[in-house]
C-alpha cells in the first residue's frame, strides 16, 4: 500500500523523498572535456596580448629567415675564393634558411605563453575560481597543455613551413635551392617546428613551479639560453652530452644538412637521440605541472 504526500512517498513502510519539492538538488554532471578546452580557449582569447606576441613573433620568426638568405645572395652570386687544399664555398640552405636566431625566438615566446597561462590564473586569483567549477585538476591540466601545445605547434608548423619554402624559392634562380624530398630536409621542418610546443610545455612547467612573472621568464631564459654557454665545448665529455640534452641543442641537431661540414663537433648526439630528447622534455614538462598544481594549494 502506498500513501503519496507532497514531497514524500510511503510505499510499505518506507518513505522515499523526492529531491525536487525538498530542496535538494542532484548532482550537477561533471563538465565534459570539450567544455574544459572551451573555457581554455575563452580564458586565453581574453589576453589578446599573450596571442598577439606568438602571432608576431611567428612573423617576425619568418621575416627573419627570409632575409638572413636574402642577404647572403650575394655571396652566393660571388662566392669567396675557396683556401688552398680546401674544397669550393657550398652555401647550406638549411643552415641559413632555419636559423638558430629565429628559432630562439619562437622558443622564448612559446615558452612565455606557456607560462602566463599558469601563473596569470594564480596571480589574478582566477584559479581559485576554475578549480571551485571544475575540481578535477587533471582535467584542467590536460585542456591547457592540449591547448597551448596546439596553438604553438600549429604556430611553429607555420615558421618552418613558410621559412623553407620561401628560402628555397628565393634560392631556384641560384640552383642551390633544396626539396622537401632531399635527405635531411623534412626532418629538420618537422624538428624546426616540434621545439615551439616543446617550449611552451616546459615554460608551462616552469610557471606552474615558480608561480610568479618575473621568475617563471628569467628561469626560461637561463634554461635555454645560459646554461647551454656552460656546456658546450668539447673538453670534457660529460659536460658536452648534458649540454646536447638541452631543449635548444636538440633542434640544431635536427636541422644540420647530411650534405654540408656543418657538425656538433664531438660526442654529437644521433638523430633519434635528438628526438628522444626532446619527447622527454615535453613528457617531464607536462608531468611537473599536473603533479605541482594538483598537490599544491591555490
Amino acid at each position: 500500500m502506498s500513501t503519496v504526500t507532497p514531497g514524500r512517498t510511503v510505499t510499505d513502510g518506507r518513505t522515499v523523498t523526492d529531491g525536487r519539492t525538498s530542496g535538494v538538488h542532484p548532482a550537477e554532471p561533471a563538465p565534459r572535456f570539450t567544455d574544459l578546452l572551451a573555457a581554455e580557449w575563452i580564458k586565453l582569447r581574453s589576453l589578446r596580448s599573450t596571442y598577439w606576441v606568438l602571432a608576431l613573433a611567428s612573423l617576425v620568426a619568418i621575416a627573419v629567415n627570409l632575409n638572413a638568405v636574402h642577404t647572403d645572395l650575394v655571396y652566393i652570386d660571388h662566392p669567396p675564393a675557396p683556401e688552398p687544399g680546401t674544397a669550393p664555398y657550398r652555401y647550406d640552405p638549411l643552415f641559413h634558411g632555419l636559423g638558430s636566431i629565429a628559432g630562439d625566438l619562437m622558443a622564448i615566446a612559446a615558452g612565455s605563453l606557456g607560462a602566463i597561462t599558469v601563473f596569470g590564473e594564480y596571480t589574478t586569483g582566477m584559479i581559485r575560481t576554475t578549480f571551485a567549477a571544475v575540481p578535477d585538476r587533471r582535467g584542467v591540466i590536460a585542456a591547457k597543455v592540449l591547448l597551448i601545445g596546439g596553438i604553438t605547434a600549429l604556430a611553429g608548423a607555420v615558421v618552418s613551413t613558410a621559412s623553407f619554402f620561401g628560402v628555397n624559392a628565393m634560392l631556384a634562380s641560384r640552383h642551390v635551392g633544396l626539396s622537401i624530398t632531399d635527405e635531411g630536409c623534412l626532418r629538420a621542418v618537422l624538428g624546426y617546428a616540434a621545439i615551439v610546443p616543446t617550449c611552451a610545455l616546459v615554460g608551462m612547467a616552469l610557471g606552474a613551479l615558480l608561480r610568479h612573472a618575473t621568475a617563471s621568464i628569467v628561469a626560461l631564459v637561463v634554461l635555454m639560453f645560459i646554461l647551454p654557454l656552460m656546456f658546450g665545448g668539447d673538453r670534457y665529455h660529460w659536460l658536452k652530452e648534458i649540454g646536447t640534452h638541452l631543449p635548444l641543442a636538440t633542434v640544431h641537431r635536427l636541422t644540420i644538412n647530411p650534405a654540408s661540414a656543418t657538425t656538433m663537433g664531438k660526442y654529437a648526439p644521433s638523430v633519434l637521440d635528438s628526438w628522444i630528447t626532446m619527447g622527454v622534455w615535453a613528457l617531464v614538462a607536462v608531468a611537473v605541472t599536473a603533479v605541482v598544481v594538483r598537490r599544491r594549494d591555490v
